[in-house]
């Protein structure tokens, strides 16, 4: 798979780095000199160019990347850039980070924006998914396909505890995708059953009756 990031700040040097170690190509695009620490992340390609210009983006061969990824500390580059490869150079997938919580609602599909990651977000829900328990925590929103990401770590009481994963009623859209427990992800069969404390990774669409699912979950709305 071909990427390429835009923004080699710290950020976008750290995902350059994972995605490497899982060989794939990178190139990462950055405006500032002072960013072209090719020495620390020696594996990736370099380019000196303003990601918001057509030409930057057309010499860098953005037609050919599978993903692209609006890295920099700044909204306005990052949405810029995920609307420039969306629509000018039809890149399959576009993933921006956004900075500013005020500015979310901005990353959407008009903006070329598939995956909008905030980090003030993520870490909110890491916060909080780290003291709730019995607590639905929203983890990822997907812009394009409008599916959340939610977690919940099931309270000792829970009415689902002993049940088997095929035996529950999920209300429609609604999947569980992981069992995290003492540490280990499991990808759930209809045959295995809920432990009290078993952390669950659940994917919805953006319809779903949040309410109903705590319910479902907790034995509380």
């Amino acid at each position: 798979m071909r990427v390429v990031i835009a923004g080699a700040g710290s950020v976008g040097r750290s995902i350059a780095r994972e995605l490497l170690s899982h060989d794939h190509e990178v190139l990462l695009v950055d405006r500032n000199p002072l960013a072209m620490r090719v020495a620390q992340v020696p594996e990736a390609d370099w380019v000196l160019a303003d990601a918001c210009e057509l030409s930057s983006l057309t010499d860098a061969n953005v037609e050919t990347a599978d993903v692209v990824v609006g890295a920099t500390g700044d909204d306005k580059v990052n949405l810029v850039f995920s609307l420039l490869c969306k629509t000018e150079f039809g890149v399959p997938r576009t993933v921006a980070r956004v900075n500013h919580p005020k500015n979310e609602w901005m990353f959407d599909g008009s903006w070329g924006v598939d995956v909008a990651v905030s980090t003030p977000r993520i870490m909110t829900a890491m916060v909080e998914e780290a003291v709730a328990v019995g607590e639905l925590v929203p983890i990822l929103s997907f812009q394009q396909s409008g599916a959340d990401i939610l977690e919940i770590t099931l309270p000792g009481d829970s009415p689902l505890i002993g049940t088997r994963v095929g035996q529950i009623d999920w209300p429609e859209n609604t999947v569980l995708s992981t069992i995290v427990r003492d540490g280990r992800p499991v990808a759930p069969s209809p045959d295995d059953t809920l432990e009290g404390h078993d952390e669950l990774l659940i994917v919805t669409s953006s319809g779903v009756d949040r309410t109903q699912l705590q319910a479902l979950l907790t034995g509380q709305a």
